[in-house]
């Protein structure tokens, strides 16, 4: 941009926003950072870096020359994404909150923070792009440069106001540059490891944090042919396609069906709410685990209207690469994708976000 903005950048403490804040301030633009704290319940558990994330960031303010303000989201975050993590969780689904915090806290709470301090623009360290199109006058949701680090998946239910405000100026650059200019720069930060997991959660064991929230209900976990092998925790606890933690690692199951065999390893295929039974298979490809159709709802587009195609690409879970499929409006609010490639476990509360080559056209919330 040749015009020179106001722009508020949101420090995290890691070296994604930092770099954001330092191109913006090297390209003359007026930069203010915020530090967004989501999270207050165990402020000093050995899991929660809040504190820490917030020196590093305010150190890298002072690296660059701009001013830093600490804000308070814990209790937008409780309500609009902690608690609808809770619902999906005790209702069996496998939620993602880093897409609804995109949606809710980011992009709406701090949005609206960012522009009562007068701002023109809102940055973040996302790997991804906004690109306006002059053709439809639309602004579109670009894929990041960065294959391997592309955040699209989690911005999928940004609307058109929304991109309109927001910029992601890493979105152009591999990871590997990203940390050679904090390095070169004297960030202090430059060479900090990525947060990963869920941003409440930190590194602890899951189940753990889990248990604090919901009680136990165990249960039978059965094999396809109904042999009861074990006792789950609770389904709440357990997510399709999860192989570790089920407890029956040694027992065999002779006559399994394609894709299985005496020595595979299990996987959690399917979760029964009604008899509170947890089913098992063996096999990564056993047919239980390969879905060539799905429905969706809760459908969020970049554009304001459903896309018009037919014929698109899907993720249906992060990290997974983008596979061929037909998209179909079912009438109700709902919508569906067809596989000629089955995907493997499909899992309801997850997203199914479409593209049309790197442009994000949206998504929703897997029920089916």
């Amino acid at each position: 941009m040749s015009k020179k903005h106001r722009i508020v950048v949101g420090l995290s403490g890691g070296v994604d926003s930092a770099v954001t804040a330092l191109m913006l301030k090297r390209q003359g633009h007026e930069v203010v950072g915020i530090f967004m704290k989501n999270w207050e319940d165990d402020d000093n558990d050995e899991y929660c870096s809040s504190n820490q994330d917030f020196i590093d960031a305010a150190a890298v303010a002072d690296v660059i020359g701009i001013e830093i303000e600490h804000i308070n989201f814990a209790a937008d975050y409780k309500d609009r994404v902690f608690a609808e993590f809770l619902r999906e969780y005790q209702a069996g689904r496998t939620p993602n909150p880093d897409i609804l915090c995109n949606a809710e806290i980011k992009f709406k709470a701090f949005l609206d923070h960012a522009f009562a301090l007068g701002a023109d623009k809102m940055a973040t360290g996302h790997y991804a792009r906004v690109r306006h199109n002059p053709q439809t006058g639309l602004h579109e949701l670009l894929k990041g440069v960065d294959n391997s680090k592309d955040q699209s998946y989690f911005l999928h239910r940004l609307t058109q106001s929304q991109l309109s405000q927001s910029m992601f100026p890493i979105g152009e650059l591999q990871k590997t540059e990203v940390r050679r200019i904090a390095d070169e720069a004297g960030l202090p930060n430059a060479r900090k490891k990525d947060s990963t997991g869920i941003c409440f959660i930190g590194e602890r064991p899951f189940r753990e944090f889990l248990n604090r929230y919901i009680a136990k209900t165990p249960g039978p976990i059965k094999t396809d042919q109904g042999r009861k092998i074990g006792e789950h925790q609770g389904l709440s606890f357990y997510t399709l396609g999860q192989r570790q933690g089920l407890g029956i690692g040694g027992i065999k199951e002779k006559g399994a069906q394609r894709g299985g065999g005496d020595h595979s390893p299990w996987f959690v295929a399917r979760k029964d709410m009604q008899t509170n039974t947890l089913w098992v298979v063996q096999g990564h490809d056993h047919p239980w685990l390969l879905s060539s159709r799905l429905q969706f709802d809760d459908a969020s587009w970049t554009a304001p209207t459903s896309p018009a195609l037919k014929d698109c690409f899907a993720k249906t879970r992060y990290r997974q690469a983008d596979a061929a499929c037909a998209f179909e409006a079912l009438g109700d609010g709902g919508y569906a994708l067809s596989f000629p490639e089955p995907q493997w476990a499909v899992t309801p509360g997850q997203s199914a976000v479409l593209y049309d080559g790197e442009v994000c056209l949206g998504g929703g919330v897997i029920m089916n």
